[in-house]
């Protein structure tokens, strides 16, 4: 049999939030989402509208001088990156309340608004006094890319940390301070959000990773990236191997080796940390999901080794099949109930940490 390796850290496709959402309305947050001005380097090109009736998730679009010409995938729109987030009930942006911000980074090939992104973050925070942002991350692997070519810039570190989060916290009601953020994110972004809080602990108290890929040592692990350059079905135009981290091959792999999260733990002494993975159940069964996940879990282990070496406690749920996880959840990559289950328990861990009303 001939298996794949889609990315260690793709997250599944699903289908854009374009239509509304049958569910019973909750309480409303405010008449009209809020409005957002321009700023750092960004252009709001889509003012914020709700996705459905719940009026708690609302999206909008921006233009970035960082990320001008992003890869696309079907359904979304040059030059432009959007950007989906849920507010706590109650929300009101002319109150004083201020509330703290998940970053919510999604894997690939995926989009930060799917039917299904949006009911694991909506199920996950229900009730919770909390923002959860999830910008768009295409194949992006949440780096400064070494070499994009004919793209142009393709500054996806700068774009998230330094464009994103200060626009969200001028036009949000926000913490806005490392007491106030956390970040996770599934596959892909699991790789991207130990990679962002490792870069830059004075943003996030809380860090989490819903099966990533975290070992870029890992030569499966760098096939993986390798796959989703070469790949149209993660996004077109497709790059060249070396367009993201370099060469992935010694000795002019010294990105792939610095960029490596499971190596780099060290600036995450003082912060919260959780992984999350499953082992692939039956591996015979949806065979390449299985593998992904399998392989995933290897990058974790390493990584848990290297935070027990370092002194720095984690929450760690190897949760192997997925029998005695979640109803429906089986230990594949990209399962809705096994990450719904993952984010159900992560929330509570940070919101012990966070500062919230």
């Amino acid at each position: 049999m001939r298996i794949r390796f889609r990315a260690l850290l793709c997250g599944g496709a699903g289908l854009a939030v374009a239509l509304v959402l049958a569910a019973a309305p909750t309480e409303a947050a405010e008449a009209a989402p809020p409005h957002f001005a321009d700023g750092f380097g960004l252009t709001v090109v889509s003012q914020p509208a709700w996705v459905d009736a719940n009026h708690r998730t609302f999206t909008f679009a921006v233009s970035s001088d960082q990320v001008p010409n992003p890869t696309l995938l079907p359904g979304q729109t040059a030059g432009q990156h959007l950007i989906m987030v849920t507010l706590p009930a109650g929300y009101d942006g002319a109150a004083a309340t201020r509330y703290p911000v998940l970053y919510n980074l999604h894997g690939n090939p995926d989009r930060p608004n799917t039917v299904a992104n949006l009911q694991i973050t909506e199920q996950s925070t229900q009730g919770v006094p909390l923002i959860t942002v999830a910008p768009n991350g295409v194949r992006s692997w949440y780096a400064n890319w070494a070499n994009p070519g004919a793209l142009g810039p393709q500054n996806w570190e700068t774009f998230h940390l330094d464009q994103v989060i200060p626009l969200v916290d001028a036009n949000l009601k926000t913490v806005a301070t490392r007491a106030g953020r956390a970040i996770v994110g599934h596959s892909m972004g699991g790789f991207g959000a130990f990679h962002y809080a490792e870069d830059r602990p004075d943003l996030f108290s809380y860090v989490g990773s819903l099966s990533g890929g975290l070992d870029l040592l890992s030569q499966e692990q760098r096939a993986a990236v390798v796959e989703t350059e070469l790949d149209p079905a993660s996004g077109t135009p497709t790059v060249a191997v070396d367009s993201i981290f370099g060469p992935p091959t010694w000795p002019l792999d010294g990105a792939w080796n610095a960029q490596s999260p499971a190596q780099h733990v060290a600036s995450l002494r003082g912060m919260g940390v959780a992984m999350y993975v499953g082992n692939g159940g039956d591996l015979t069964v949806d065979p390449i999901q299985a593998v992904i996940e399998n392989r995933a879990r290897e990058t974790a282990l390493v990584t848990a080794t290297n935070l027990k070496a370092a002194g720095i406690p984690y929450d760690f749920a190897d949760y192997g099949d997925g029998s005695a996880w979640a109803p429906g959840c089986t230990g594949k990559h990209a399962q809705q109930p096994c990450l719904q289950a993952d984010m159900d328990h992560f929330i509570p861990l940070i919101m012990q940490r966070l500062q919230h009303p």
